[in-house]
């Protein structure tokens, strides 16, 4: 057994329930005092015999609603009267009657899609999140939850759905038909001439940096019988005939030679989604790649860094994914302030939503609050329900002091005018 947890208002109500139960006792030791003084004073005088008749009653029903009130919480004097202390001896049953009274007047879709028509949740969501304080602090119960989630997620499920994913994805795209479509899509835009350029211009310099090497290669190469004077003359044409021609097509866009490397680009792509040995040869190039250890431990860190990265996102104010979250936020604000289409559709997904919830668990509610109860500690239940409606109750022995004063009194002059 637990006991029910207390309230920060549990004292004040305290406070109060003990200055109600002494001014109740109060009246009950008035009337006991006036009973005792028009007792003693009697002596045949009919005033004080109508005293006596309101004070004995008043004492007869402050001690009748005394007993009632408190046999619904304790035994009264400690003194185990059948029927007393009703609160704890029958606890498990209050629980359960609650429960079943909540779930049949409360957890009722009738009665909570009257109350959700009326409120128009889609309008006043809107207009909330459309304030920018209001979608600052939405989005941070939002990336809250994105955190939450992600800390309470299994990593190894996720990374081997990712890792499947992924390798699923890689395995069921041909390699060598998609290299082709990208070199027609570079072709088409015309990114191949500007690798065009930067491999002529390349090229130039890299005759120009090794110019000495090509000529002792041609040195050695030439016969022993040619003089150098020739092997000069024949280098340096050569040499300025490669260089002019590889000037001549670097700055020409339009050179038949670009138009021929171009025309065998076009034929190599093509060959890439035709040609059954190139596609063979890029699957087996895939699997390699694949296999790769640097490559699976690129696969396998991809949720890892993910999951850190969104963490770190989500828990920075000046994230960008804060800021883009807020923003969208706003914005749907916008929309829902707006539109009077998206208010109804919002309406009709909460109206939905709950209406599902109340159908499929409502009798989880009322087992909720039956289980609950059932766990309380008996006597901490009954103080706890004292506590919330016992001032109240005391009103009942107050009541109950005064009317059955006047009751007895009533009684009294009856009894006197005709008997």
């Amino acid at each position: 057994m637990t006991e029910v947890t207390a309230t920060s208002s549990d004292a004040a109500k305290s406070a109060a329930l003990g200055r109600m139960k002494l001014f109740a006792l109060g009246l009950l030791l008035a009337a006991a005092v006036l009973f005792a003084v028009a007792r003693a004073n009697e002596d045949g005088s009919s005033v004080w015999g109508y005293v006596r008749a309101f004070a004995e009653a008043a004492m007869v029903g402050a001690l009748a609603d005394w007993f009632a009130v408190t046999a619904l919480f304790r035994h009264p004097l400690r003194i185990p009267i059948p029927h007393t202390a009703i609160i704890p001896n029958r606890k498990d049953e209050i629980g359960r009657s609650l429960g079943e009274f909540v779930e049949t007047n409360f957890m009722s879709r009738e009665i909570l899609d009257e109350r959700l028509a009326g409120i128009d949740v889609g309008r006043r969501l809107g207009e909330w999140l459309a304030e920018p304080d209001h979608a600052v602090r939405a989005s941070i119960a939002v990336a809250d939850v994105i955190r939450g989630a992600i800390e309470v997620i299994d990593d190894t499920q996720v990374q081997e759905g990712i890792e499947r994913i992924v390798e699923s994805r890689i395995r069921s795209t041909a390699i060598a038909p998609l290299l082709g479509k990208t070199i027609d899509l570079a072709i088409e835009g015309g990114h191949h001439q500007r690798l065009l350029d930067a491999i002529f211009t390349a090229l130039q310099g890299f005759l120009a940096d090794n110019r000495v090497t090509f000529r002792e290669r041609l040195e050695q190469e030439s016969p022993w019988w040619v003089p150098d004077s020739i092997d000069d003359r024949i280098f340096a044409k050569i040499y300025d005939g490669v260089t002019r021609f590889l000037v001549d097509v670097g700055v020409d866009g339009d050179h038949e030679v670009r138009h021929s490397i171009e025309q065998r680009v076009e034929s190599f792509a093509d060959r890439l989604r035709t040609d059954p040995d190139l596609l063979a040869k890029g699957e087996q190039l895939k699997d390699e790649i694949l296999a790769h250890p640097d490559v699976q431990a690129w696969i396998s860190s991809l949720w890892r860094d993910a999951k850190r990265g969104l963490i770190d996102a989500a828990s920075r104010p000046e994230s960008e994914l804060r800021e883009r979250i807020a923003v969208s936020l706003a914005k749907l604000g916008e929309r829902l302030r707006d539109e009077p289409e998206l208010q109804a559709k919002i309406d009709r997904w909460v109206t939905q939503a709950v209406g599902y919830v109340v159908e499929n668990y409502r009798s989880e509610v009322s087992k909720l609050i039956e289980s609950t109860v059932a766990r309380w500690d008996g006597e901490s239940t009954s103080r706890k329900l004292e506590l919330q409606v016992g001032r109240d109750l005391q009103f009942i022995r107050i009541n109950g002091t005064i009317v059955g004063g006047l009751a007895g009194l009533v009684i009294h002059t009856l009894g006197n005018a005709f008997f």
